[in-house]
């Protein structure tokens, strides 16, 4: 009877242990989840790549006062470069970012990137969210394997909508915005 009531009690600890396993494994599941935003389809980095890195942005969007391009009597305010540092989720500074685009890390690495699709995202008022694949790289860290890099979470940045005046040519202005960059490298096979 003691063997009996012993060997009910392990196989309810197997069952409590397996509970826990999945219970577990769904939580870490939920974690990258929510680590990883939900994005149109076509700014999903490639199956083959995994997560590497989350930054977050704080800076401006430089835009420079021009003729247009269809009507050279009428100016508008033309995207010139970024200009944002680079902090991880505890504030730490882990970079920066600037005409390239270009992404620097402190320890050197460099990505500069090409924008491979854009989608307006859920902010009107906000620059697009970007994917980018990565064009070139340089050094030996964070940003040196980066293949793919998304702009998402975007808050600010747009240029003003009324455009500018023939007196305001070559008149540059800074307009603050906020992201989230997310760099992604190619998963390592099994």
């Amino acid at each position: 009877m003691a063997d009996l009531r012993k060997e009910t009690a392990m196989k309810e600890r197997g069952k409590v242990a397996w509970l826990l396993l999945i219970v577990l494994i769904m939580a870490c599941g939920n974690a990258i989840a929510e680590t990883i935003p939900e994005v149109p389809e076509n700014l999903r980095p490639p199956i083959t790549e995994k997560l590497s890195l989350e930054t977050q942005a704080k800076g401006v969007q430089i835009y420079e006062c021009k003729a247009g391009t269809s009507d050279p009597a009428r100016f508008e305010w033309v995207f010139k470069a970024p200009e944002a540092e680079l902090f991880d989720s505890t504030g730490k500074k882990l970079g920066s970012h600037y005409a390239g685009p270009t992404w620097e890390s402190v320890d050197g690495s460099k990505v500069a990137g090409a924008v491979k699709a854009q989608d307006k995202g859920p902010d009107a008022g906000a620059i697009a969210w970007l994917l980018l694949t990565a064009k070139a790289t340089s050094g030996n860290g964070i940003f040196s394997r980066v293949t793919t890099i998304q702009r998402l979470k975007t808050s600010g940045g747009k240029a003003p909508a009324g455009g500018c005046t023939q007196a305001e040519a070559g008149k540059e202005i800074r307009v603050p915005y906020t992201a989230t960059y997310y760099f992604y490298v190619v998963a390592d096979r099994p």
